[in-house]
């Protein structure tokens, strides 16, 4: 197929496989996200679609390509039948990449991201933070659908842990026995008396602030960020760190997405008595946080898919991808692999170029996982039982990729640990070697 029948085939797609809502500004040159609310999911089922329906093949390696923009950069790619060849990664010179300044970040946590907005300001490594986040909890709901946030998740676990860590103290404020308005009222008292080095949290459904990128499209979407006074008193100063953005948005449209009866929590602190972490709470943290021997997520998509096609509870094969629909925000809690080596890496000063190489592996995980997810998609719309060994062996390679990670990272962590505490080691050194 040409590029212009590609551009087409998408539009029948949106059109009349999938119902598509957003289709007045369809054009070639529409952006996916912004114009057509076309968030990652949408757009495997774009894939999908062009494969089952139009004979197009789909390679993983389209699948799984990130920079893509505008409609015309996916006809295009489909066009070509493969992604662009990676231009190659330059050697990093001494006292660059891994090693060099702290200017680069990962987003994969609205909470985690806010908290640690201030450390990052104050020039302290938040890295550690994130050894928390790879395998942060989430949840399974009746009809076996994977959540990214549900009842009983809560931030307990990160805010007393912050307090260690960094000194500062997280207060939630939001009360869930008190009525929103009562909540909302103290939100308002909070944001009007916040301290200057102060920050004010609040949960909110995003999926009601269409002034936003939404890049998953979910409804709901909770999220925190963080609200401010501004000079109009119509409005409110607005920082999403985990968006990497900041403005300013209507207080009715805040509140209102306040009020949705899908969110409810806030916390506030106050960054300026934050210090650097002891090396003994950093160890204490990791230890808490990693899970050398199971991988929770690769566990609980086995289980989902076996449910499915056991028909479980009613079950359909049909079901299966409504069950994955939030993978993709797990999935990108994976990238906080990259600061847990670059915390060890720096600090033990070990090779940047192997680095690098670590960080490709977490990629691969990444990448494995955005292909399980297309797998299961298709595996539910088809109902085509036969490929449910593809999709398992491809959870089972997912699973093996993660606990590859987790070996080197394990193995890091203990020589850092041998490094800081050498003589806490030494029995243990001294047994291995009688």
């Amino acid at each position: 197929m040409s590029e212009a029948d590609i551009i087409a085939a998408i539009r029948t797609v949106l059109d009349r496989h999938m119902n598509h809502p957003h289709l007045a500004g369809f054009a070639p040159e529409a952006r996916l996200n912004e114009d057509l609310y076309l968030d990652s999911v949408l757009i495997l089922q774009i894939f999908l679609n062009l494969e089952l329906e139009f004979g197009l093949s789909v390679p993983e390696e389209i699948i799984s390509w990130q920079d893509i923009a505008t409609v015309a950069d996916l006809a295009g790619l489909l066009a070509r039948g493969s992604a662009p060849a990676a231009a190659p990664v330059a050697v990093p010179a001494a006292g660059e990449g891994v090693h060099g300044e702290l200017d680069y970040d990962i987003k994969v946590h609205c909470f985690v991201s806010c908290v640690c907005d201030g450390l990052k300001k104050r020039k302290l490594d938040h890295r550690p933070f994130y050894f928390g986040i790879w395998d942060t909890p989430f949840a399974v709901g009746e009809r076996a659908q994977l959540l990214y946030h549900g009842p009983g998740i809560t931030q307990d676990f990160f805010r007393d842990w912050f307090e260690r860590l960094y000194g500062v103290a997280i207060e939630e404020w939001y009360d869930a026995a008190r009525s929103k308005e009562e909540n909302i009222a103290t939100l308002l008292e909070r944001v009007a008396q916040r301290p200057a080095e102060g920050s004010v949290m609040v949960m909110l459904d995003m999926f009601h602030l269409p002034e936003r990128e939404n890049k998953f499209n979910q409804n709901p979407f909770p999220h925190y960020l963080m609200l401010e006074t501004s000079e109009n008193p119509d409005t409110f100063r607005v920082l999403d760190p985990d968006y990497r953005w900041e403005g300013e948005i209507s207080r009715q449209t805040v509140l209102n997405a306040v009020r949705q009866p899908t969110v409810a929590g806030g916390y506030a602190f106050d960054g300026s008595t934050a210090h650097p972490p002891e090396d003994a709470d950093i160890r204490a943290y990791f230890e808490a946080c990693f899970r050398r021997h199971d991988n929770p997520l690769a566990e609980r998509l086995r289980e989902i898919v076996r449910a499915h096609l056991a028909g479980r509870d009613g079950l359909t094969l049909a079901d299966l991808p409504l069950a994955v629909r939030e993978l993709p925000v797990i999935t990108i809690r994976k990238y906080a692999y990259e600061h847990g080596f670059a915390y060890f890496w720096r600090a033990l000063k070990l090779p940047a170029a192997e680095f690098d190489g670590w960080c490709d592996e977490i990629e691969a995980l990444v990448q494995r996982l955005k292909t399980l997810h297309y797998d299961c998609m298709k595996l539910g719309q088809t109902a085509d039982a036969g490929l449910a060994t593809a999709v398992l062996k491809r959870i089972d390679e997912t699973d093996a990729q993660e606990f590859k990670l987790k070996s080197k990272l394990g193995a890091i962590f203990d020589q850092w640990c041998e490094d800081r505490f050498p003589t806490e080691r030494a029995p243990e050194a001294m047994r291995a070697m009688r």
